[in-house]
């Protein structure tokens, strides 16, 4: 009954408001009770108690992407943890029937030329310490295999040090939350701390998706001969979480999403390749040469993202309001301009979008190519002169970030990045205190054996490019502040057959603010370019963008392609010759007049 009466009663309360507004009038009177005064202070009151203050829900492109700053809160950045990997045969159908000593004799390219997978082999991983595997942590006890190892990486699989990729399996509890453990050797990086001193920085650095990592120190016994014995020490390694599904939710990511690895790839349409699965034309393999594919193998979003990139009708401020996330995009541009990481131009990234958004996230992978400039004067005689591969121009061969970097609202932004990171994540005395504290870590096992019979430097030259961390951030700020003066480099063309000669022409290099740009161009049969040389051919300064024909024999040669501002700064073209000892010449091509009077140029290996 007393929900009856409270129904009739409302109806009551209504039909004379309802005839009372009618009249005009507004004092609301009803069983003798006079109604509430909104001014009162138990009415304002009990409004504050049903209204509560909301924060407003952006949709799924402008929400952004953040990576979880509590992900790396209780992380000790010294520690060494140390883990003890028993590996085993196991059987052909699993491709796990082979021997330790397979795993580490091929490289992926030798897997290419056969044909085959990469060999794997059955494996029990523990973690301990110094005197054995630990009660308590993963593995411990086990007699059977929890896992499977195999050799991870390109370049760095041809090295008598491996990276392994260890496979948790499915049934097996996991490792911080993850299955995958990737353990990388490093072999370019001296001091063995680069990649982790990145992840590191990064995870201090807003619009920057970071991932986790830790210095370990591996034992490997080999169960896979008849031969036994106990562990072996293989030294220190980075584990580098790795970026797939798993780590995507760890990081507050969409599982679901589009994930791509860039193998090698400038962001062209590359139509031939780059199709949905659905074409009968679909090519997997070659697809993946370009871009790996690590989530949603639906292509249709990246499709309409490159279409809308290489249409230059459409300004690219709309393609990246679209498209991209550009705080992201030149936070992490500015990152790797200021710790000299330049071999991310066209690889070692992830793409990223999710699922039901339109925007593309840039993911850092393999950072142990920064802060490399001192290394390379020391280790491959290169000398400190970088070419183009500094600053911006490093990035002037992608069309996307071309496009981006001649707005000059984003060359703006992307200063004011710059500068901020400079002033303080990537402060160089913020980096050189640390990278001072991972060296204390990793230089003794760096000069301690089986690490010690791969290092490429002494002790002493450990210590100076050590001492120069943060001298290499000054250097890489300072590079970028005049290549924004400078012209961007430019591709020289092969040569033409004309006539009774050969036409050698170049592509125009872009200055910023200055178009009276002037060329000079010298052919020669040797790399010595200088006036005079008796094996100079020919040389041409000016604005034009080619050479008279020249006469030209069978044989090989080399043409230069400066182009200077009237700044008097000048550029290289994109072209570089290496020589046998692996220095780079840069804005050189070479190529190879046949006898049949056609002309290649020889393919160098990336």
């Amino acid at each position: 009954m007393i929900g009856m009466i409270g129904r009739t009663k409302t109806t009551q309360y209504r039909a004379v408001a309802t005839a009372l507004a009618a009249a005009g009038l507004l004092a609301l009177l009803c069983c003798g009770c006079a109604a509430a005064d909104p001014a009162s202070p138990a009415t304002a009151e009990s409004a504050a108690a049903d209204k509560v203050e909301k924060e407003p829900t952006p949709d799924i492109d402008a929400a952004g992407l953040q990576d979880k700053a509590a992900l790396y809160q209780n992380d000790d950045p010294t520690q060494v943890r140390t883990f003890y990997l028993t590996v085993r045969s196991g059987n052909e159908s699993e491709n796990t029937l082979h021997t330790w000593q397979e795993i580490n004799s091929y490289s992926v390219y030798d897997y290419d030329a056969m044909g085959v997978d990469r060999y794997q082999v059955e494996a029990i991983l523990q973690e301990g310490d110094a005197n054995g595997p630990q009660a308590g942590a993963l593995g411990y006890g086990l007699t059977t295999p929890n896992a499977t190892v195999q050799v991870r990486g390109q370049t760095s699989s041809r090295y008598s040090q491996k990276n392994y990729k260890i496979k948790l399996k499915k049934d097996i509890d996991t490792l911080d939350g993850q299955r995958t453990i990737a353990l990388n050797k490093h072999w370019g990086d001296p001091l063995r701390l680069r990649n982790k001193l990145c992840y590191d920085l990064m995870s201090e650095i807003p619009n920057m998706m970071g991932l986790r990592t830790n210095f370990v120190h591996l034992y490997v016994k080999d169960e896979t001969d008849s031969g036994g014995g106990g562990f072996v020490d293989y030294g220190l390694y980075t584990w580098v979480e790795q970026l797939n599904t798993t780590a995507l939710m760890a990081h507050g990511a969409d599982r679901n999403g589009q994930l791509y690895k860039i193998n090698y790839f400038e962001f062209f349409r590359c139509a031939d390749t780059i199709k949905l699965k659905t074409d009968p034309t679909y090519d997997q393999a070659a697809f993946e040469k370009l871009l790996e594919i690590k989530g949603d193998d639906d292509h249709t979003k990246l499709i309409a993202m490159l279409d809308a990139v290489n249409d230059y009708a459409v300004p690219i401020e709309q393609v990246c309001e679209r498209y991209f996330d550009t705080d992201n995009l030149l936070t992490w541009m500015a990152f790797h301009i200021l710790t000299g990481n330049v071999d991310t131009q066209n690889r070692n990234v992830y793409i990223y979008s999710p699922l039901n958004g339109n925007k593309w996230y840039f993911w850092s992978w393999d950072n142990d190519g920064s802060f490399n400039t001192l290394t390379n004067s020391i280790i491959s005689e290169q000398g400190l002169d970088r070419g183009w591969e500094k600053g911006i121009s490093n990035y002037w061969g992608n069309v996307l970030f071309q496009r981006v970097l001649k707005s000059a609202d984003y060359r703006a932004k992307l200063d004011a990045i710059i500068e901020e990171l400079y002033a303080g994540a990537l402060a160089p005395d913020h980096v050189q205190r640390l990278a001072e504290q991972y060296a204390a870590v990793t230089k003794p096992y760096a000069f301690a054996m089986p690490d010690e019979g791969h290092e490429p430097v002494t002790p002493a030259d450990y210590d100076r490019i050590l001492a120069g961390m943060g001298q290499e951030i000054i250097n890489n700020y300072n590079d970028y502040k005049q290549n924004l003066r400078e012209p961007m480099p430019f591709y020289i063309d092969l040569p033409v057959k004309q006539g009774d000669g050969y036409t050698c022409t170049w592509d125009a290099a872009f200055d910023f603010d200055d178009p009276d740009v002037t060329y000079t161009a010298v052919v020669s049969r040797s790399l010595d370019f200088s006036a005079g040389s008796a094996a100079v051919l020919a040389s041409y300064t000016g604005t034009n963008l080619q050479m008279d024909p020249l006469p030209l024999a069978p044989g090989q040669y080399f043409i230069k392609v400066t182009a200077a501002n009237t700044d008097g700064l000048s550029q290289n073209a994109f072209d570089y010759y290496v020589t046998n000892d692996s220095v780079k010449n840069f804005g050189v091509k070479c190529f190879y007049v046949l006898a049949d009077g056609s002309v290649e140029e020889p393919q160098y290996e990336e």
